[in-house]
């Protein structure tokens, strides 16, 4: 039996999809970085939190944040791995960063996690890890 337009669950696997290319759409406009486009995405209040709890309330604070932290970056998105929910969809962004650190040593392979839950096609929330404390800490000659 084919599901047809009206089925419960063809509109849940079109929200998903729909949701999931959302995401990467922001992705690619916060690389630019196009901080007001990748912000066109994003909900009103959106709630960014940043490894070590740093909150962000838009992408232009992110964009700021990362120009501190970076000469420049870029994401290899390896791969997304989306969970539908009861109205919303979790999208999460799984791969590696690049780029060069504030001195120009350049990097690559640096893991990264983001954790996006999409509401009525709009990201409300976005959760962000990568290893690039523990990278400077090395760098720095700091062990655990």
């Amino acid at each position: 039996m084919t599901a047809g337009p009206n089925d419960p669950d063809r509109q849940g696997a079109d929200r998903t999809a729909r949701d999931a290319a959302r995401v990467t759409a922001y992705l690619e406009a916060s690389m630019v970085p196009d901080p007001e486009r990748a912000a066109t995405y994003m909900a009103p209040g959106i709630a960014i939190v940043f490894t070590g709890g740093r909150r962000f309330g838009h992408p232009r604070e992110v964009t700021a944040f990362n120009a501190g932290r970076y000469a420049w970056v870029k994401k290899r998105m390896e791969r997304l791995d989306v969970v539908p929910g009861d109205g919303f969809t979790t999208v999460y962004s799984l791969g590696t960063l690049y780029g060069a650190w504030p001195d120009g040593t350049p990097f690559e392979g640096n893991r990264y996690v983001d954790r996006f839950t999409v509401r009525d096609g709009l990201i409300v929330t976005m959760e962000v890890w990568n290893d690039s404390a523990e990278r400077l800490l090395t760098a720095r000659g700091i062990t655990a």
